[in-house]
């Protein structure tokens, strides 16, 4: 997608991801092996990172569970689109997470491990989703989708934040307030309103459930690492620890990007129209 630089940060995996890291040629390694949540759930690490070698830079800041997607991705580049974005005047664009997720139980995808993630988990939730603007930042909060129907459907508020900025033409002062769903200085907000917003924007293809999503699920309930309240989402972790199947009458198979288009769940703006 013509990334120049990939700078990644290592949590103490054990999987053997530092050996593959630091074999590539695009690839800055950083070791991070203290408390996720204590580094303000990873926001000092990145922030550090951006504060450093983004200045001045169009940053793409993603969770390695995260695919990013936008409208024509598979034939202009990234660069491509952040030339568009400078055109345009925009310092930031938006996107949703979406959620995939298997037919069956979460611990048995439907392709083998080799096969690309929308094969593996080929299902979503089109609807419902809202957005609200939150005082005093005018940060966006977007809500729905599965993990609100499966999991928070009598607390549908404390399901999990779906928009994020994760396209930020970098500035030493800017920084990421809440994982990559909130920007200060607050207009950087302004710059997503979530699906349904004609402005483009893209689409994070979450791989959250991916057949260890039970096992890590059931680790989370040791580690207690999770964002903001990990007692409170004690149900939560036990409830997806026992691979329930997510998939109901309303699901969408996936088929690519202009399906989402079709959905409103990502916008076009003056994109398709333009040269990049």
């Amino acid at each position: 997608m013509g990334v120049a630089h990939f700078l990644i940060v290592d949590n103490a995996s054990t999987d053997g991801s530092d050996r593959l890291l630091r074999d590539q040629p695009d690839v800055s390694l950083w070791q991070a092996p203290g408390s996720y949540r204590a580094a303000r759930f990873g926001m000092d690490w990145l922030g550090a990172l951006l504060f450093r070698h983004g200045h001045g830079h169009w940053c793409l800041t993603v969770d390695a569970d995260e695919l990013l997607i936008y409208p024509d991705w598979d034939r202009r580049p990234l660069p491509h689109l952040a030339a568009h974005l400078d055109a345009a005047r925009r310092p930031a664009m938006g996107a949703m997470m979406l959620d995939l997720y298997p037919r069956g139980p979460l611990d048995r995808a439907e392709a083998g491990p080799q096969a690309p993630l929308a094969d593996r988990l080929p299902w979503f939730d089109p609807a419902p989703y809202r957005c609200r603007v939150m005082s005093p930042r005018r940060n966006r909060i977007l809500h729905g989708g599965v993990r609100e129907r499966v999991f928070f459907p009598g607390e549908p508020d404390r399901g999990p934040t779906l928009n994020k900025l994760p396209l930020v033409r970098w500035n030493r002062r800017y920084v990421y307030v809440n994982s990559t769903h909130s920007l200060l200085p607050p207009r950087l907000n302004d710059q997503y309103d979530g699906p349904g917003d004609p402005r483009l924007s893209g689409v994070l293809l979450h791989g959250k459930f991916l057949p260890d999503s039970a096992a890590r699920a059931a680790e989370e309930l040791v580690r207690r690492q999770y964002f903001v309240d990990p007692d409170g989402y004690r149900p939560y972790h036990r409830a997806v620890a026992a691979a329930p199947v997510l998939w109901h009458g309303g699901s969408v198979r996936y088929s690519g990007w202009r399906q989402l288009l079709d959905l409103r769940l990502m916008g076009r703006g003056a994109w398709l129209s333009s040269d990049g």
